[in-house]
């Protein structure tokens, strides 16, 4: 496999921004494994997202931990996954445990992702934490390896520049 097509990629953003979509369809662009971030989060963190009240870093700790674990895991075969990576200090502990990760941030306006997620169904974080997760949310540094896609698009279109986002020089 090409470096390009062996990259390990954090697909980051706030919840509704479209991250569990845009990553399936980018890992299958790219031919490497696809893991969904929330899969890593213990039952205490679902059950506290689910009540209405957001995470704090000693709640996300051991999700960053897992996560940094799998993308470790992948390092040599490349994967994708979704992570919503919203400060820079989780980042770069997901950075550490993979020095080549790109970092896609899924960009969208507050009323997009609210709209979004008032749509969606079966999803455990509720609306109300949207406002929290853009407060969190810090910009990608320059020195930071990654880019900002906007999500104004459908999910293939978005798939597609996050796709020449991932794969240029």
């Amino acid at each position: 496999m090409s470096h390009h097509t062996a990259r390990l990629v954090v697909v980051m953003g706030v919840s509704g921004s479209g991250k569990t979509t845009v990553g399936r369809l980018l890992a299958q662009r790219l031919g490497v494994p696809y893991a969904e971030g929330d899969d890593f989060h213990p039952a205490s963190n679902v059950a506290k997202m689910r009540a209405g009240h957001p995470l704090d870093d000693a709640d996300r700790r051991p999700w960053l931990d897992e996560i940094a674990r799998w993308l470790t895991g992948h390092a040599d075969s490349g994967g994708v996954v979704a992570c919503s990576a919203l400060k820079r200090r989780y980042r770069d502990r997901l950075a550490s445990a993979a020095p080549h990760v790109f970092f896609l941030h899924l960009d969208g306006s507050p009323e997009l992702i609210a709209a979004r997620i008032t749509a969606r169904r079966g999803h455990f974080m509720p609306p109300e934490l949207l406002r929290t997760q853009f407060a969190d949310l810090e910009p990608m540094g320059e020195d930071e390896a990654g880019a900002a896609v906007p999500i104004d698009g459908t999910p293939e279109q978005t798939a597609a520049l996050a796709h020449a986002a991932v794969t240029s020089p």
